[in-house]
């Protein structure tokens, strides 16, 4: 996977309706996809080619309980374009980004589905609309964005950080807060047989960061999205990777800033970082 480039002119000509037409008609799916089902799924790869020799792993997380149908509305119309636009104008040449949706692993038939990571307008469009907007949820702690740092965690290879030490990007996009633990008998029904162990959310969290800058979108919009509570609670487990925004038309600009402020950073901090230099505690926080 990771073919092809990204062209929003015939992104343009292909695609022009989306954002005319309804959520129902833009995301046609009324169950889980099973090519967005990671069940049985060992590794998706974000790989250099000679067509991406610099190859960045990029993972948006989108919400689709509830009210957060809209944030894939808004991608599928006019943020994805914008956001590759900007990324690559910033100086990300080579992009790979991977669709997961989260739900609520408590409740939900959907709280996991997964994407291949993807460069080509065609392609990312393709497993964007692939997306199953479940839109429950429950009256429970919130939902499973956790899934997304399981995911990356211990499914997923990216040669930025095997080849380059550079890390890559996952975002979680949402209104509500992380449920606080998978155990793994949900694991297992999520991803099939394997062996697994009870995680919590700082647990996945911390794992994720190991190959990911992860940062949490949480939109005010959403049923949830005024709560102080939620916005604490996320703010104690993310720091300064909480990033609350007012509107889901922001989403793309943060999200695309977000990635080419950090690389910004890494080329003033004038120092390679090839997996072979050792760095100071300092120069961590350049590591993409």
């Amino acid at each position: 996977m990771g073919g092809g480039g990204y062209s929003s002119t015939s992104r343009i000509y292909r695609t022009e309706n989306f954002s005319r037409r309804s959520m129902a008609e833009n995301f046609q799916e009324r169950t889980m996809n099973l090519a967005m089902n990671p069940h049985g799924v060992g590794i998706r790869e974000s790989r250099d080619s000679e067509e991406h020799p610099n190859s960045l792993a990029i993972i948006l997380a989108l919400d689709v309980t509830g009210s957060m149908g809209s944030i894939p509305q808004f991608i599928v119309g006019k943020g994805l374009p914008h956001f590759m636009d900007s990324i690559i104008k910033g100086g990300v040449l080579d992009p790979q980004v991977l669709f997961t949706a989260i739900g609520d692993h408590e409740c939900d038939n959907a709280p996991l589905q997964v994407g291949q990571f993807e460069s080509s307008d065609e392609l990312l469009d393709h497993w964007l609309t692939k997306l199953y907007i479940e839109g429950n949820g429950g009256g429970n702690d919130g939902e499973s964005y956790l899934l997304a740092w399981y995911f990356a965690a211990y499914h997923t290879a990216i040669d930025c950080m095997e080849k380059r030490n550079q890390k890559g990007f996952l975002f979680t996009i949402g209104d509500e807060p992380t449920l606080r633990e998978v155990p793994k008998r949900s694991l297992k029904q999520i991803m099939g047989k394997g062996q697994y162990e009870n995680f919590s959310s700082t647990d996945l969290l911390s794992k994720a960061k190991e190959k990911y800058h992860v940062f949490h979108l949480h939109l005010k919009q959403g049923s949830n999205g005024e709560s102080q509570e939620v916005m604490d609670g996320w703010k104690q487990l993310m720091g300064d990777n909480l990033i609350i925004i007012d509107r889901k038309e922001e989403v793309s600009d943060v999200m695309s800033s977000t990635i080419v402020d950090l690389i910004g950073l890494k080329k003033l901090s004038g120092k390679p970082i090839n997996g072979k230099n050792k760095t100071t505690p300092q120069e961590e926080e350049y590591v993409l």
